[in-house]
This record gives C-alpha cells, sequence and structure tokens, in this order.
C-alpha cells in the first residue's frame, strides 16, 4: 500500500460527504494510511484532527501549531497540545517550523515556538513534522542544535536546493516530495529527487493543496500521492512498486505506526531483477557496508534469522521468467553456502533454461574454499558482479578487512582474471569511498584483467 505522510482531510476545505468519497478514491488507488496534519488552522484543527482520526482505523494525526500561527502560542496552547499529543493515534508533533515567506507571525516569535516543540518532541518521544519556506539556513540550525536523533525529523513539502538537502539528509532527517516535483519549473526540484537516496524519502499530497499534474488547479486528495509515487519512480529509475514498497516502510518506522512484524526476505525483487538472500556469513567486514547502521535494502529486511533451505528458497522464486534476471545477493557473501548455490542455480537452469543468473561476490570464494571454484560455477552462472573496491591491497586491507589482510586483494584480482575463462559476463565494481582510485581500478579491471568495469556511488545500494 501507498501511506500519504501529509495531508489535511480534517479542515474546512472538506465536507464530510467529500471526505467518505475521498477516502473511498485513495482506497481504491492503493492508499492504505494517511496522516492528517492537525496544525494549520489555529489551536483547534488540532482537536478536529485528532477526532477525525478515532473514527478511521487507518487514519492517524498528528498535532501542532503552523508558522502562520505561532503568535497563537502560549503556555497553555503548549500544555494541551501535549496533552492531545498523548492520544495513540497522534503519531508526531507537527507541522511546526518557519515560513519567512509569508510572515504572518513574526520571525523570532516563528523561532521561539520551533524550539519549544523540538524539546516537546523530544520530551514526547515522538517525531516532528517540519515546515520549512524561505527559512532553510534557520530551520536547519535549529534542528541541529536540538540534536535529534536519527530518522525523527521530517521535512515536509521539500522544495530546497541540493545543498539544503544535503546538510538535512547530513542530520538524518528524512525529505518528503509533492506533487510539486511533477510542475514543468521544478526541474532543479527534480534533481534532488535524483539524490535523495529512497531509503530517506516520505511521500504526500498536503491535500488539500499541490495537486500534481494532470490534476493541478483541482483540490488536492490522497489518492494522487500515488502520481507522486509514480514521478520518484521515473526519476530514480526504480519501478512504482518499488517506491510504493520502500516509501511505505519508512512512514511506517518513521511514525511508528502499527504493522506487521518485519520479516527477513529470502527472495526480493527490485526493478526487473529477482534477488536471493541465502546467507548473512561474510568474508569481508567492509568499512561502507550500510548493514553496521540497517539490514534494509531498498524496502526489504534482510537479516536472516536462519539460512533458508533449498526447498525453501525455491519454492519462494517459484516462476521466475518474468524478470531479466536472477541475482544471488544479500547481506552476507552467496559463495559462502556454495553447495546450496550450485544446487539453486542448477535448479533454475534447468526449469529456465534462458533464464539469466548473476552472482554479487567478494570474489574470494577460491581462497576461501581452497580452489577454483569457476568450473563448478560456470555450467550454470551467466554473470559475475565482483567487489574490487581499491587500486592496490594495502588500501583494499583497510576498506575491506578481513583474516587475509593483505593476501585478500591479490586474491580478488586472480578470481577476477580467472573468471573471464569461464563466466560469459564479468564486471569489477568499486564503490566511490575516499581513498578509492576509480581510474586506476577502471584500469586494471579492463586491462589487467579483461572484465568489464562498473562505478557505484557510495550509500546507493540496491
Amino acid at each position: 500500500m501507498f501511506i500519504d505522510s501529509h495531508c489535511h482531510l480534517s479542515f474546512k476545505d472538506y465536507s464530510p460527504e467529500e471526505r467518505e468519497a475521498i477516502l473511498a478514491r485513495a482506497f481504491e488507488a492503493g492508499v492504505g494510511a494517511f496522516v492528517n496534519i492537525g496544525a494549520g488552522e489555529g489551536v483547534e484543527s488540532n482537536d478536529q484532527a485528532v477526532e477525525f482520526a478515532k473514527s478511521y482505523p487507518q487514519v492517524f494525526a498528528t498535532v501542532g501549531m503552523h508558522p502562520h500561527d505561532a503568535k497563537l502560542v502560549t503556555p497553555e496552547v503548549l500544555k494541551h497540545i501535549e496533552a492531545l499529543a498523548k492520544n495513540p493515534k497522534v503519531v508526531a508533533l507537527g507541522e511546526v517550523g518557519l515560513d519567512f515567506h509569508y510572515s504572518h507571525s513574526p520571525h523570532d516569535v516563528q523561532e521561539k515556538v520551533l524550539v519549544q516543540f523540538l524539546e516537546l518532541a523530544k520530551k514526547l518521544d515522538k517525531p516532528v513534522v517540519i515546515h520549512d519556506r524561505d527559512a532553510g539556513d534557520k530551520t536547519y540550525e535549529l534542528i541541529r542544535q536540538a540534536s535529534f536523533s536519527q530518522r525523527k525529523v521530517m521535512i515536509h513539502c521539500f522544495t530546497g536546493d541540493r545543498a539544503l538537502a544535503k546538510k538535512y539528509l547530513d542530520l538524518g532527517c528524512l525529505l518528503s516530495f509533492t506533487g510539486i516535483i511533477t510542475f514543468k519549473n521544478a526541474e532543479e526540484l527534480r534533481e534532488v529527487v535524483k539524490l535523495t537516496p529512497v531509503e530517506s524519502m516520505l511521500i504526500e499530497t498536503d491535500s488539500p493543496y499541490l495537486a500534481p499534474i494532470p490534476f493541478r488547479g483541482k483540490k488536492n486528495e490522497p489518492a494522487h500521492v500515488v502520481t507522486v509515487a509514480k514521478a520518484i519512480a521515473e526519476q530514480k529509475g526504480l519501478s512504482l512498486s518499488d517506491v510504493e514498497r520502500i516509501t511505505t516502510l519508512n512512514a511506517t518506522r518513521f511514525f511508528n505506526l502499527p504493522a506487521a512484524q518485519i520479516q527477513a526476505s529470502v527472495v526480493y525483487a527490485i526493478r526487473d531483477s529477482l534477488y536471493l538472500n541465502i546467507t548473512n556469513r561474510c568474508t569481508l567486514a567492509c568499512t561502507f557496508c550500510p548493514k553496521f547502521i540497517d539490514y534494509e535494502v531498498k524496502g526489504y529486511y534482510l537479516k536472516l534469522p536462519k539460512e533458508p533451505t533449498v526447498e525453501e528458497v525455491l519454492s519462494q522464486v517459484g516462476d521466475p521468467s518474468k524478470y531479466r534476471e536472477v541475482v544471488f545477493c544479500g547481506y552476507g557473501e552467496p559463495t559462502r553456502r556454495l553447495d546450496a548455490l550450485l544446487i539453486i542455480a542448477k535448479n533454475l537452469k534447468s526449469r529456465f533454461p534462458k533464464l539469466r543468473i548473476r552472482i554479487n561476490t567478494d570474489g574470494l570464494g577460491n581462497l576461501v574454499h581452497q580452489r577454483n571454484i569457476l568450473p563448478e560455477l560456470a555450467p550454470f552462472v551467466d554473470a559475475l558482479s565482483v567487489s574490487l573496491n581499491a587500486q592496490d591491497a594495502a588500501t583494499y586491507a583497510r576498506v575491506c578487512p578481513s583474516k587475509y589482510k593483505e593476501a585478500a586483494y591479490p586474491a580478488v584480482k586472480d578470481f577476477i582474471g580467472e573468471a573471464v575463462k569461464h563466466i560469459p559476463e564479468v564486471v569489477a565494481s568499486v564503490v566511490g569511498l575516499p581513498q578509492v582510485d576509480p581510474q586506476a581500478c577502471r584500469k586494471i579491471a579492463e586491462e589487467e584483467l579483461g572484465a568489464k568495469f562498473r562505478f557505484r556511488a557510495l550509500d546507493n545500494v540496491g
């Protein structure tokens, strides 16, 4: 399902009859949950948002004071908001923040109120939804000074430039995008979308405002969050289901929404590839590996409670013919389970001879197994993606430490050089680390080893 992370369903723009129809259209479009914002129409709109959320299991509320209304905030108002925030249907504080575009409240008052709400959010251990318009530097600084933990701040309707996006992302904030990204004059914002990891994104409508093309000029509604997701998928080179899955997980975690317990994925699809996660065992402890922070990849959780059996993997694969390829890849080294890998690959190849099978590997299989495993892979494997990751043994040992120390790097090179004799396509890849020289690595891969070369951006997994 999709989640509309920011809408104003209880605003007076909608009649009760409209709300019923709007929710029905949203459900039909695949929107399964709604975060209804209390702030925006004075103090009373918070009470209305909470009451509306109580009426529907799929609707949740936030409470706060829009920067336009900052001048209305008194100690009594803060106490009232704090009391409302303790309702179980209230999942965040907000929207609160700074709006220096209209300045309906004095700037110093807006800043004071934002600080008060940031402190309240920390006190209540609630995430906070931030409104920032023409006040990016000051908003960023106040959030930074508040020292929030990672993924506790959502920048609602982000419209800033790449520099501001990077500052917020470096703080661990999530950026939420609206239908603005579909507007013809929003090319710079679409560039921000391209550069923002989808794992740090939320999607929203801000209904009744900001309807996307082709609905621009009409009253917005949550069903149109699917249009926002489609635009993100286009910019990120992902499928719509990828964006749906990832942003839903992001919203579920950020707002702590009720959800089924996260289960590890053994077989998972990204774009037109089907991935097989058969082990979490690794030969290396790469310094850049995201699993040391989180086992999530593109909306899937890959930390296995146990290694799946061959039968479990094959039953979950089913018919893979609709995918471009099957890839052995998870947060572990597939060749550590060489026997299982070979049985699965042989089974799939025998049933689907035209199926492309690829292995993402660290290239240390020969070293680990103390034999040349490539002739064993050759009958069933069409492609290898091998992590070269450095231009010399010393650099490799620093960025990809292992018990093999500096012996690991020449073993990887030997593996790649041998692989091109057995496997139709061999790609040596490197991750964009400061200490890694991509051009030197390209020369090693292409000229010395006879493989293809691929550069992978840091922190872009899947």
